[in-house]
């Protein structure tokens, strides 16, 4: 939550210094290009295929071989992705080219983009031996560290930012500020985690093994390949609406701010629950437990429901007040807040799948059975592309927003009915039943929330700070207190949980 909730301040300073303009598009597609690398290799499959290796290395051989696969691990990276990021920067402008096509319309657009591709980079690898540090500590049930990482990347970015605005920076210099600010926010990311492993006894001693002489090194590569084919789909789909997106001065912005709002629930609920989950199907992968994993599966996706169908309701609600408290300053114009609004619209109709997809996807993987994602991201893309192709001409790019939507749902689709051929049933009566309570719940939730909103914007308008803040929080906080009310007198357990759990911190300690 405090990353997502950093993330937003970092986006709203990004939209006072830049808004959607030539420099703040130029910076998207700059930063979309190892962004994307980091989701294809870091943060997915390296991810995926790390954890359940790692953790599979700590139960059979101990501490001392798991670290030594970690590190031979962190070699190969340091290797294989520094040539990575040596080829980007080489090639940059020529990628540039092939991603943002529209980008030749504008004088200079082509050349900025490609000089803020080169300053970042080296993002690419610093997020990378991150995601091998993550990997460790969450297969190791720290999640401490991990967790604040990405605070400490919008830290760094923050950081920056602010500079940049007290100094009175402008034009491209703004952008080429904010790039050399990611790479110190993806400095930070890892930095936060090696006190943590130090204090759990590792020592970095990286040791390249391009042969993957290494057993548990080819079982990742393993892993890694066919969860790279499904990413590398996902991939695309993002390449696929950046080029589409890039046709329209300001949609790249629009759908970035959009996406990146959407994300605020799905990091807060849809990582969180994954994190841990990984975790656990990793140990029930290890102990060929398939029973355990199923039930841990049905808690993550009842967590999911509890509280992304709620969220999505509040956001179809309060989006665009949101997003105008949030971005609209600076330039960041009223124009900008309702395209913005448009597209996350369209976005939060996938909120619940792409939720989902993040406890589902991590099963496969512990079970060895990545070609399931891998099948199911390229069916879930090819509909999107499909709907981009056909639907962009006529919708704009709000149809890009909602053909990720889509993606997202047939993704969870695919994946959910999978696990349950392969593995165990999941979808029963009871799981079925909680999904109707909450969504029930939810909607009288977004009836009230828009009661409120509507009321207190003819009370006291919007035209000051002080009155977005009052028609945007009093309707969520009453919002949460009537949904919280509703799930209780309908007795849905997630709710009775959460009050358990409050009532025993705020409890006093027991003497003796």
């Amino acid at each position: 939550m405090l990353s997502r909730l950093l993330g937003l301040a970092r986006e709203q300073l990004f939209a006072a210094l830049m808004g959607a303009s030539v420099f703040a598009d130029a910076f998207n597609v700059a930063f979309r290009i190892p962004n994307l690398l980091r989701d294809l290799f870091a943060e997915g499959a390296l991810a995926q295929a790390f954890v359940p290796t790692f953790k599979a290395a700590l139960k059979r051989d101990g501490v001392p071989s798991a670290y030594a696969l970690a590190n031979r691990v962190a070699g190969t990276v340091l290797v294989v992705v520094g040539g990575i990021v040596l080829l980007g920067a080489l090639f940059a402008e020529n990628i540039v080219e092939l991603m943002a096509a529209g980008y030749d319309d504008v004088p200079g657009k082509v050349e900025l983009t490609a000089v803020l591709t080169r300053v970042m980079m080296p993002f690419l690898l610093l997020i990378s031996l991150s995601s091998v540090a993550m990997g460790m500590l969450n297969a190791q049930d720290r999640y401490g560290a991990p967790a604040l990482a990405p605070a400490m990347f919008n830290v760094g970015s923050i950081g920056v930012g602010v500079a940049l605005y007290v100094a009175g920076v402008e034009g491209k210099w703004v952008a080429i500020g904010w790039s050399l600010g990611t790479l110190l926010g993806g400095a930070c990311q890892l930095g936060v985690q090696l006190p943590s492993l130090w204090r759990q006894g590792y020592r970095p001693r990286l040791r390249p093994d391009l042969r993957f002489a290494d057993p548990g090194l080819r079982r990742i590569a393993r892993l890694m390949a066919p969860a790279v084919v499904g990413l590398a789909a996902v991939q695309v789909n993002i390449f696929v609406n950046t080029w589409f997106a890039s046709s329209e001065e300001g949609a790249v912005s629009w759908l970035n701010y959009a996406f990146r709002f959407m994300q605020l629930p799905i990091g807060v609920f849809g990582v969180a629950i994954a994190t841990v989950a990984t975790t656990r199907y990793s140990d029930s992968a290890a102990d060929g437990d398939t029973d355990a994993m199923a039930r841990q599966m049905t808690d993550g996706l009842r967590l999911v429901a509890f509280l992304t169908v709620p969220a999505t309701v509040g956001l179809f609600v309060l989006g665009e007040p949101i997003i105008r408290l949030i971005y609209e300053r600076g330039r960041f114009l009223t124009g900008d807040t309702a395209a913005t609004a448009a597209a996350l619209e369209m976005f939060i109709v996938g909120l619940v799948a792409y939720a989902g997809v993040k406890v589902i996807a991590p099963a496969f993987y512990a079970l060895d059975r990545a070609r399931v994602p891998m099948l199911a991201s390229i069916l879930a893309v090819a509909v999107n592309v499909t709907m981009n192709a056909l639907l962009h001409p006529i919708y704009g790019y709000r149809v890009l927003a909602l053909g990720t939507a889509a993606a997202a749902t047939l993704n969870f689709a695919v994946l959910l009915g999978a696990f349950q051929g392969y593995v165990r049933r999941l979808f029963n009566g009871e799981l079925l039943w909680l999904f109707a309570r909450v969504a029930t719940a939810a909607g009288l939730m977004g009836l009230g929330v828009e009661f409120g909103y509507r009321y207190l914007s003819d009370l006291v308008g919007e035209a000051s700070l002080g009155a977005r803040l009052v028609v945007v929080f009093v309707p969520i906080g009453a919002g949460a207190l009537l949904y919280a009310g509703l799930c209780h007198a309908m007795r849905v357990a997630e709710v009775r949980a959460f009050a358990a759990r409050l009532r025993r911190r705020a409890a006093p300690p027991q003497n003796g």
